[in-house]
């Protein structure tokens, strides 16, 4: 036990580095971000935490596969990369088109249709859009690489992985209960349409620069 305290203590500042990053990157408006309000303000607190929980999870799939050696997997296989990053393009711009859609047929003021998806899909979808982002794999990849410099340890990454995972629902789980506030739904309704105008931009100017890239 103290030779783990004793290395968790050496390897601490590494640790703060990345929980610092972690949540400035999380907290940072994205597509995952603008998905998780979208879907609270929208559909309620339920969806939204569950396609906040969809969300945490695809970055934590990310997370421990970048633990057990992604990076090296990713250089002998780069094509896997590309395809995913067509995949994650081609998913945000289906998600442009949808919000394109949402936005052409409704009017300020007007209530949204009532949500058909279960909580499972709401889940699903949040899973998709991260298991898709070729970025979250890259972050994690740098975050591992943080961890375990300096002759890092088992210990260390196993830590910040908790730590990061802990952060996580903190961050994508808040966001899903303050949008889904009735304050927050009021607003919705007032400004659906350039709320639905402003995510398909978004996602179709991510998906672009995804596939382009």
């Amino acid at each position: 036990m103290d030779g783990l305290l004793t290395q968790l203590h050496v390897h601490w500042p590494h640790m703060a580095l990345v929980f610092t990053a972690f949540v400035v990157a999380t907290a940072s408006p994205g597509p995952a971000v603008l998905g998780i309000m979208a879907t609270s303000m929208a559909a309620g607190r339920k969806a939204g935490m569950m396609f906040a929980a969809g969300v945490l999870t695809g970055s934590m799939t990310w997370a421990l596969l970048a633990a057990i050696g992604l990076s090296a997997w990713l250089r002998a296989f780069a094509i896997g990369l590309v395809v995913l990053k067509v995949a994650g393009g081609l998913y945000l711009l289906w998600l442009a088109l949808k919000s394109l859609r949402s936005m052409l047929t409704a009017g300020s003021g007007d209530l949204p249709a009532a949500p058909t998806a279960t909580l499972v899909q709401y889940y699903r979808r949040g899973a998709l859009l991260h298991l898709t982002n070729p970025k979250a794999i890259l972050a994690w990849i740098a975050i591992v690489g943080i961890t375990q410099s300096d002759g890092g340890n088992g210990a260390a990454l196993v830590f910040t992985l908790a730590g990061c995972f802990l952060l996580g629902i903190v961050v994508f789980q808040g966001y899903a209960v303050i949008f889904a506030s009735r304050v927050m739904m009021r607003q919705y309704l007032k400004l659906r349409r350039y709320i639905e105008g402003a995510l398909a931009a978004v996602f179709g100017y991510a998906g672009i620069r995804l596939i382009a890239s």
